[in-house]
């Protein structure tokens, strides 16, 4: 894979915290621009863009596409994606495929799924040709990657040239297993740039745009590893857990593209990267499993959760505490096997507040002598082992005062730190 990722790894990887609250995090301004909670980019673009290198520096109106990286955070009950880059006011798409719920969703996209957008999905799945037969098969991703939800975003320009105005729309849909146009699908708009123009979906998905990025790739085909490098200003979303029925634990994939206007052209700009391509084209022909690499980014559920020694420490930093009880209270109720189910009687009431009253406060050290410092918590300052948190935030403050992202595990976890005892 030639996309640069956290940690080297072939597909960039962060660990979601399960602590979930009710409301949205104020850490995380709708806007277009990546916030300091985000953390730095989980993975970057390696290839020019063949849509067009954005050059007018405008919020709203731009003259190019390109996806530069991509921000992630889960973090307060949302999955808040910032895909850096930049989307031409000619009404490009830029779609957004997540697999979040394991052993469902469709690989590839098939035919039969909702009607939104212009019946975008039907578009870009697969179709057989009634006069000659021919099974055309559907965008097809990468094998370990199978979508159970899809959201698309697009902007464009209209009215008369002289009192044109920017218009967003945003729409999604579930992929169900087999198809059904019974799937939820929905979509809102016009809004527009910026914060006071962000679109508010019926089902509580936010999504905002900051077109003004110059930087980033350039126009072409040709490889650019790290060329998205710097970039932090494109289109934001957030989209409720609920919305994509995760499970604390699981992992959760995100594949975006940029598409042309009508869903039908696809370009040579996704994350992951294509190593070096030119514009993939019709999308119901398009098998991204045969191209080299990941062309999408997983970001690991078994980050956070409560250990053995430590189970009511729902968001694995080292403490119980209120977020952890906010996390308890989300889930009262039946819940099957869910980490705040403490006596496992596959519910959460009033003898799971006991054992996590019985539990309150700091978690005993483990035995590693590592707390949590090898765990990814860009929403988090330090970890919970103080001398391993210290001895690393001397070299590299980011840590202590921005968010204990994979840098500051990648120390942790060196064996350069004599305090720091972290397989």
């Amino acid at each position: 894979m030639n996309v640069s990722t956290i940690c080297g790894s072939l597909a960039a990887t962060i660990m979601i915290l399960p602590g979930l609250a009710l409301a949205q995090t104020s850490a995380v301004v709708m806007d277009g621009a990546a916030d300091a909670a985000y953390g730095n980019a989980v993975a970057l673009q390696d290839t020019n863009t063949e849509f067009g290198d954005a050059s007018t520096g405008l919020p709203n109106f731009c003259n190019g596409s390109e996806i530069d990286g991509l921000y992630v955070l889960v973090e307060d009950g949302y999955l808040h994606l910032l895909i850096a880059g930049n989307l031409e006011d000619n009404f490009n798409k830029l779609e957004i495929f997540v697999d979040s719920i394991p052993g469902e969703g469709q690989n590839p996209i098939l035919g039969n799924n909702p009607d939104i957008d212009f019946n975008a999905l039907a578009t870009m799945g697969e179709y057989v040709d009634p006069e000659t037969g021919e099974l055309q098969p559907g965008l097809t991703f990468d094998a370990a990657f199978v979508p159970d939800f899809w959201m698309t975003f697009t902007g464009g320009a209209v009215g008369p040239k002289k009192a044109r105005v920017y218009d967003t729309y945003c729409s999604y849909s579930r992929l169900l297993t087999g198809g059904g146009s019974e799937a939820d699908a929905g979509g809102a708009g016009p809004g527009t740039s910026g914060s006071e123009g962000v679109l508010v979906l019926d089902n509580g998905i936010e999504a905002a745009i900051d077109n003004s990025n110059i930087d980033g790739v350039i126009g072409g085909p040709d490889l650019n590893v790290d060329g998205g490098a710097g970039v932090s200003t494109g289109i934001e979303i957030a989209i409720p857990l609920t919305v994509l029925d995760y499970n604390a634990g699981d992992d959760i994939g995100v594949s975006v593209m940029v598409n042309g206007s009508g869903h039908d052209f696809l370009s040579n700009q996704m994350i992951g990267g294509l190593g070096g391509s030119g514009n993939l084209g019709f999308p119901r022909f398009v098998n991204l499993d045969v191209i080299p690499g990941d062309q999408f980014v997983t970001i690991a559920g078994e980050g956070g959760g409560g250990e053995d020694d430590c189970p009511a420490d729902f968001d694995g930093n080292g403490v119980v505490n209120g977020a952890d009880f906010g996390s308890l209270l989300a889930k009262w109720g039946v819940c099957g096997e869910c980490q705040e189910d403490l006596d496992n009687d596959q519910q959460v009431s009033g003898s799971d507040v006991g054992a996590f009253l019985a539990a309150w406060g700091e978690c005993p050290e483990s035995e590693d002598g590592c707390g949590d410092c090898n765990v990814g918590q860009s929403n988090s300052l330090g970890c919970s082992d103080s001398e391993c948190q210290d001895a690393i935030c001397a070299d590299d403050v980011f840590c202590c005062t921005i968010g204990w992202d994979s840098s500051c595990v990648s120390k942790a976890t060196s064996g350069n730190y004599a305090e720091c005892d972290c397989p």
